[in-house]
């Protein structure tokens, strides 16, 4: 992909209240953005919010921000939200299909903040509107980057990074003279095991993994950041996002999150963005984009924390990162393989039928297993995904007993 392919673009801001919506909207990243949203209600028209299976979450959520359309995915919780939003005038809906429908509605702003694979469907539906799609499910990214990326620039979406690092190049990446730009370098905090031995993390529990030191995040993305295979996803999602080769991708620890990543130029000046650990804040950068509104993040007081440190990451402890790589440069289908197993495995982990280590190596066996083209349809991406998915299952031991 050329530099000047990346879907970026610049933009001017748009009169009257925006029209947003939510996909996700009872996880970790979709109450954020509720939060920003009742603080800001003279700007924003809530047009659908979406969840998993949280009724009563989703529920709470819709009488606090009177949305038009509250949808659940699973369609056993159809009874409950449609009992608890009786009389509000919401219209209610339910199943997968209509997650799908809600996020082609008409809006300005949409935020895909679905975990995993089951946020593509929605996400591509976002894209065919022409909406602004703020993008926190890089998942999909990662399984079908080629292909959405060139669906943002057939259909004029606007894709806007949510995750803290890639929000944080967006900010500082001089998108005019991308030319100008060296390399981009992706912070990482290490997670919680951070300078233990492999060794030690034979016997990692799921309640280990997901006390991530710095972030609240929900537990797979915490898994994630624990091997570091977050970040070997992120690696291949800046690929994507910022059209860079993966060459001039650098990954470096900081275990302070404070600095969220930064951008290396050709005259040898480093731009970075900093901010407290909080995700309001790069949500509120994409809500608002190109503006900003005012959030209540911690501000940062730089006296007080002293000082900041930086470290290479260790490919031995964290073999997520080199995988990721391999992945990337090998191209294909293959990261849609990667992502597939990473989740059956993560899953399997927090399910404790799996060891913590076995993690990257379940994705590492199941890489060896399946074949990857390059998918050219959103079709071709989930048949590889569900291969994958089917052959990692079938690689951990115990299954089909």
């Amino acid at each position: 992909m050329a530099m000047s392919e990346a879907a970026l673009p610049l933009a001017q801001a748009s009169p009257g209240r925006r029209r947003v919506s939510i996909l996700g909207a009872t996880g970790s990243v979709g109450r954020s953005t509720a939060d920003l949203l009742v603080r800001h209600r003279d700007r924003y028209e809530v047009v659908a919010l979406t969840a998993h299976r949280d009724a009563d979450g989703l529920a709470a959520l819709a009488r606090e921000l009177r949305p038009r359309l509250a949808v659940i995915a699973d369609p056993a919780g159809y009874a409950a939200l449609h009992r608890a939003l009786s009389g509000t005038g919401i219209a209610v809906a339910a199943g997968p299909a209509a997650v799908a429908e809600a996020a082609a509605r008409p809006a300005d702003w949409v935020m895909a903040a679905i975990v995993g694979m089951a946020g593509l469907a929605p996400t591509m539906a976002a894209i065919r509107s022409g909406a602004t799609v703020a993008f926190a499910s890089k998942e999909c990214l990662v399984a079908a980057g080629s292909v959405m990326m060139a669906a943002i620039r057939r259909h004029g979406a606007t894709l806007l990074p949510v995750d803290s690092e890639h929000n944080a190049i967006f900010q500082v990446f001089d998108f005019a003279r991308p030319e100008t730009v060296e390399r981009i370098i992706l912070t990482a905090s290490g997670g919680p095991f951070r300078g233990a031995s492999r060794a030690s993390l034979a016997d990692v529990t799921p309640e280990q993994a997901v006390a991530h030191p710095n972030w609240r995040m929900g537990a797979k993305i915490s898994v994630d950041s624990a091997t570091m295979m977050n970040k070997g996803l992120e690696v291949i999602e800046a690929h994507h996002l910022f059209a860079m080769p993966p060459s001039r991708i650098e990954v470096v620890i900081h275990p302070q999150s404070i600095v969220h990543s930064l951008v290396a130029y050709v005259d040898g000046s480093v731009l970075a963005q900093l901010g407290s650990p909080d995700m309001r804040t790069p949500i509120a950068h994409t809500l608002a984009w190109p503006d900003r509104i005012a959030t209540p993040s911690p501000r940062l007081d730089l006296a007080r924390i002293g000082s900041l440190s930086f470290e290479a990451p260790d490919p031995e402890q964290f073999p997520a990162l080199g995988l990721c790589r391999q992945a990337m440069v090998a191209g294909g289908g293959t990261p849609a393989v990667l992502n597939a197993a990473n989740e059956v495995a993560v899953a399997a982990f927090l399910q404790r039928r799996i060891g913590f280590l076995d993690i990257v190596a379940l994705v590492a066996a199941t890489l060896d297993r399946v074949p990857a083209p390059a998918p050219a349809t959103i079709e071709e991406v989930v048949a590889l995904d569900r291969e994958a998915r089917r052959v990692a299952t079938e690689l951990i031991p115990g299954a089909g007993r």
